[in-house]
């Protein structure tokens, strides 16, 4: 089976070093509207700036802080890559960094579908990924329209105007359930999705201040699963360095993972650090520290083997969720198969 989309036009991880002064960092492939960045050699928050809030504000995901502005980070999206203003947590001279990025559809515009309108929604169908920004109102039952066309397996959720957790839903785990970027396991509370799955045009919110709190403005990235390009899902981990073998249909460029059953890290890796089975290494969203240089994953043609008997990624009996996004399919638009690292 062939797909038609091409991985790299919707997602790309670009490794840089850190200049110190005005930095355009190229060879992304496309104009990104979700950029994420981490020192991988120095202890620096993660930072999050996305084209619907504009370049100048940040989120960090391991921090429950409001939005701060930052005219010193990423000062423009380019048609092919970002260019980094003087931040030494993005861009400090004797640092490398690593800076995750996707494609949506530029600063977006509003969307009606929900009780809630967005302020503005950028929305890529063939990716399945979209930003919403929106203000809440209170309501329990109130519902935001994402604009995919298809129901999103993820949810990840930040309110920009005051301190509050991040707020992740997914579909593993089910809308009962919320989990954050910290080291918890799953919450069960009917007030964050208001116990209701999301659809195919909106997702529901309650009255819980992480995302739905009257007059506070919250950002909104949404993933439905692309064949060939994206899959979200679970696994059961069995503590061993022969760990399960998950398969996702195409070789990954990037995989999300939290050990939803016990109290541990966020695990982030990508095929580019360092770029090879069995070294790749290792982020953990809820902290600000530097790579971990252990090993952990093999990245495969169809999906990634767990190598670790961590707790992280791997704890026996313990559910794992997931999200993954390709490099390259199994088969590609050139029925060339993609290989492992």
């Amino acid at each position: 089976m062939a797909y038609s989309i091409n991985a790299k036009d919707y997602f790309n991880t670009k490794l840089y070093s850190g200049t110190g002064s005005s930095n355009a960092i190229t060879g992304v492939g496309f104009q990104p509207d979700l950029t994420w960045i981490k020192a991988r050699s120095h202890t620096y928050a993660h930072c999050l700036i996305d084209a619907v809030r504009a370049v100048g504000t940040t989120i960090a995901s391991n921090s429950s802080s409001a939005a701060y502005s930052s005219a010193t980070e990423i000062t423009s999206f380019n048609t092919d890559g970002f260019t980094l203003g003087t931040d030494n947590g993005v861009n400090n001279g004797s640092h490398t960094f690593v800076s995750w990025n996707w494609k949506a559809n530029g600063a977006g515009s509003a969307n009606t579908d929900g009780t809630i309108n967005t302020t503005a929604t950028s929305v890529n169908t063939t990716s399945g990924f979209s930003i919403s920004k929106y203000v809440g109102n209170g309501t329990g039952g109130a519902t935001i329209g994402h604009g995919l066309g298809k129901v999103p397996k993820w949810i990840i959720i930040k309110k920009t105007s005051g301190t509050e957790q991040w707020v992740i839903g997914e579909s593993a785990s089910g809308f009962t359930k919320n989990l954050h970027f910290t080291t918890g396991t799953t919450n069960t509370s009917s007030s964050v999705w208001n116990d209701t799955a999301p659809t195919s045009s909106v997702f529901s919110v309650g009255t819980n201040s992480g995302t739905n709190s009257s007059g506070q403005t919250y950002i909104a990235y949404c993933w439905s699963e692309i064949i060939g390009f994206s899959k979200m899902g679970k696994y059961i981990g069995n503590a061993s360095t022969n760990g399960p073998m998950v398969f996702c249909g195409f070789k990954p460029a990037y995989v999300l993972i939290k050990n939803v059953s016990a109290t541990n890290n966020w695990f982030l890796q990508d095929c580019e650090r360092i770029g090879y089975n069995f070294a790749n290494h290792l982020q953990k969203p809820n902290t600000d520290g530097a790579d971990d240089t252990g090993s952990h994953l093999d990245i495969l043609s169809n999906g990634f083997k767990v190598r670790s008997s961590s707790a992280n990624n791997n704890g026996s009996g313990n559910t794992m969720v997931y999200i993954a996004f390709a490099k390259a399919p199994l088969v590609g638009t050139n029925n060339i198969p993609a290989t492992a690292r």
